[in-house]
């Protein structure tokens, strides 16, 4: 088994602990004691996209070493509980049903859409409160789910930033899309879909390619027959470094553009000097503004309980996860109950989490999304760098 060294997190990379035998009765105050809350999460930490379920775990614990480095929250100290899904939605009913048996309180910091379609569901039946997805599928947020919150900005937000600025700003109008062919894949899809719909246009080409592979020659092929002027690649780093790899190589230069999903730095080292000039849409701030108090904070942990680990998008992204989760628990207060969670979760709006103007909390009884603003990014000498004028970015 392999460790990281945060104090939150109890178990990481594998499922390796042995569930108590049979059944657990329903309990308000499950997964409670005294001096500790037990929060569960089920994400991708082996294999081809394990590098967006580890850097959630690391930011997501990050910030809970720090809460309990100063007292826990109304003096419980939260342990967290990491398993391993391996991004594949067979797996997922094994993960959730191992959080239940372990009597987890509560549940935070999931990866993939695929994954939540199985873990939303059972979250609702098992009366789970479940805070952030790495994911921003229409799924997680329509129709309301009582005890689902997800804080970031959703891929129609994400496509719908990507569609404007194209078509108003770079005059770009034949847009194609190759997409994982999944869940994940159609919920990008849609938002492009929806997005294209206010200009009476559609995708010009698609093309698809199996999760948990890079075999994507063929849906380079559909999409490059159709010769769209930009091309978004939707799925994780690999693939999508590959698409932009061989792309380049057969000489095809579109526009390319991904999600937030992509894995942003892991992208940039596996598709090296192909990945210059990639837009990436991104749902937190970059991590270099250390004038944002939760930048710098966030900075800050990750230098003192993950010193080796890198900063990236994901991770500061489930570090944002954790600090929503924690303001719930505050909000609850000391006599803790699930449905207090989910009452104390509805009042967070208009809540300044400090990362800037921008981002601002606001949840209510009959709106479980935190965030939805996007902020865009493009490739430039190996980095992803801020794009605030999309005019920049015409060629």
């Amino acid at each position: 088994m392999k460790r990281l060294a945060g104090t939150a997190l109890a178990v990481l990379w594998a499922l390796v602990i042995v569930a108590p035998a049979g059944a657990q009765m329903y309990s308000e105050t499950t997964g409670i004691t005294d001096h500790q809350v037990l929060i569960g999460s089920c994400a991708v930490l082996e294999g081809p996209a394990m590098f967006l379920g580890r850097q959630t775990i690391v930011g997501a614990t990050s910030y809970l070493d720090q809460v309990n480095a100063a007292g826990g929250v109304h003096g419980r100290k939260i342990q967290l509980l990491a398993f391993d899904d391996g991004y594949e939605p067979a797996k997922a009913e094994q993960c959730f049903s191992r959080l239940v048996k372990e009597r987890v309180f509560a549940a935070g910091f999931f990866v993939g859409t695929p994954t939540a379609a199985k873990y939303v569901p059972r979250a609702e039946d098992e009366r789970i409160p479940l805070v952030g997805i790495f994911s921003g599928a229409q799924l997680i947020y329509v129709p309301l789910k009582h005890y689902v919150f997800n804080v970031r900005a959703s891929y129609f937000d994400e496509t719908h930033e990507q569609v404007d600025n194209l078509w108003n700003v770079m005059g770009i109008h034949k847009i194609g899309v190759l997409y994982q062919q999944d869940l994940f894949g159609s919920a990008v899809l849609d938002g492009l879909k929806s997005a294209l719909r206010k200009y009476h246009a559609d995708p010009v080409g698609t093309g698809t390619f199996t999760r948990n592979t890079t075999d994507v020659d063929k849906g380079i092929a559909a999409v490059r027959a159709a010769n769209p002027e930009a091309v978004l690649v939707v799925g994780p780093y690999a693939p999508v470094a590959e698409v932009v790899k061989r792309a380049h190589a057969q000489g095809w230069n579109p526009q390319f553009l991904t999600v937030s999903f992509v894995g942003t730095e892991k992208f940039i080292a596996e598709a090296g000097k192909d990945a210059e000039g990639t837009i990436i849409t991104q749902v937190v701030p970059p991590y270099t503004r250390t004038e944002l108090p939760s930048i710098a904070a966030y900075r800050k942990a990750m230098s003192t309980y993950y010193p080796n680990e890198p900063l990236s998008y994901v991770s500061l992204e489930g570090y944002l996860d954790a600090m929503v989760l924690v303001e719930g628990l505050k909000r609850a207060g000391q006599d803790l109950t699930r449905e207090k969670l989910v009452e104390a979760m509805e009042s967070i709006y208009d809540k300044d989490v400090g990362m800037g103007p921008r981002l601002v909390v606001r949840y209510t009884s009959s709106r479980h999304k935190g965030f939805d603003q996007i902020f865009t990014t493009v490739v430039r000498d190996g980095k992803a760098q801020p794009v605030d004028d999309w005019k920049t970015l015409i060629h």
